[in-house]
């Protein structure tokens, strides 16, 4: 892989991993438009979520270091609710990564037809949260629970995590701000957690030329997660999901008229 498409391929992580409008979907199809067959696909993908996951601890910094303080003072406040119900929000994805973790892969085959459908699904979530009313209310143990649910079916290529873990406390009646807030910070340990079995997995492999476009793709990647990240939270703050669910389902629509096009055609 050149450094133009690392570029484009890190552009494209970063800003689709906060915007609400599916990562894994969108580098599927960055893939397809680019011609890109990745032989370090493993690798790069690895490099770029963790620049994402940079990305969020730099802008949630301090939320980051209250939520550690709070877990190794062992006292039952406000901060080590919050990080107990982040804890609960993760088993739903992990156990789904690791008992199906060989299927998921699977469709992580140019599947462009399943990102399209999934990319309609994502639509409807995000203008059913644009429509709901504001709370004060906070993410509870029970709303945890079905957060981190949505967040295992995000793991489908063409779905996406913010915008389906978003959606899903806003339509549980949770305060937008709040929402989104838990959802950035749910996914940083799953992220790490990933990383860290494909790094002792054995299964990567870096060579002097990958070098570059590695280190390019993750500058690229971790500058538009930050940029992606803040605007995020103000949007989904002023109610402006409704825009991306336009995106999505016009986008969701192209790739399923392009597999139309590509059979038949």
């Amino acid at each position: 892989m050149d450094v133009i498409n690392a570029i484009i391929l890190g552009i494209i992580q970063g800003l689709t991993e906060f915007l609400p409008v599916s990562s894994s979907g969108h580098i599927e199809l960055g893939k397809a438009i680019l011609g890109v067959e990745l032989k370090e696909d493993l690798l790069f993908t690895v490099v770029v979520h963790f620049a994402t996951a940079l990305s969020t601890i730099v802008i949630f910094r301090k939320d980051i270091l209250e939520l550690l303080k709070g877990i190794f003072q062992f006292q039952w406040n406000d901060d080590f609710k919050f990080a107990l119900k982040i804890i609960i929000s993760m088993i739903p994805a992990a156990l789904v990564g690791v008992l199906f973790e060989d299927q998921l892969e699977a469709l992580f085959k140019g599947n462009i037809l399943l990102v399209g459908c999934m990319l309609i699904v994502t639509a409807i979530l995000l203008y059913l949260a644009d429509k709901a009313k504001n709370t004060k209310k906070d993410v509870s143990y029970k709303n945890a629970i079905v957060i981190g649910i949505a967040q295992a079916i995000a793991m489908l290529p063409g779905i996406s995590r913010s915008g389906a873990t978003i959606s899903t406390s806003v339509l549980l009646g949770n305060d937008k701000t709040k929402a989104a807030r838990f959802s950035f910070l749910m996914v940083v340990p799953l992220i790490f957690g990933k990383i860290g079995k494909d790094i002792f997995s054995g299964e990567l492999s870096l060579e002097s030329s990958q070098i570059i476009p590695l280190s390019a793709g993750f500058i690229a990647a971790f500058v538009a997660g930050l940029f992606a990240c803040t605007w995020m939270i103000n949007l989904v703050k002023k109610s402006k999901l409704s825009y991306f669910s336009i995106y999505c389902l016009i986008v969701g629509l192209i790739a399923i008229g392009y597999v139309g096009y590509q059979t038949y055609f």
